[in-house]
């Protein structure tokens, strides 16, 4: 049996990748997704690329548990 260790560069980047693969999967199948962004945001994401700044709410009711706080739009350079 083969060793894994988990503190390499290439577990490191296998994790990210099989990731990406999940939220490409999930988008395409029509289901948003939640991250946390760069700036340590936490995300929800459509299928149709829109995004918006989310707080999550412990102990709300499964469809009431995300508040929206604003979209997040890019700006072209």
């Amino acid at each position: 049996m083969a060793t894994v260790n988990i503190f390499s560069e290439e577990f490191a980047q296998a994790a990210a990748n099989a990731g990406l693969r999940a939220r490409q999967d999930a988008l395409a199948a029509g289901h948003p997704v939640v991250f946390v962004d760069e700036c340590g945001r936490y995300v929800q994401e459509f299928p149709g690329g829109r995004r918006f700044e989310i707080r999550l709410q412990s102990g709300a009711p499964r469809d009431s548990h995300i508040q929206v706080v604003r979209e997040i739009t890019t700006t072209p350079v």
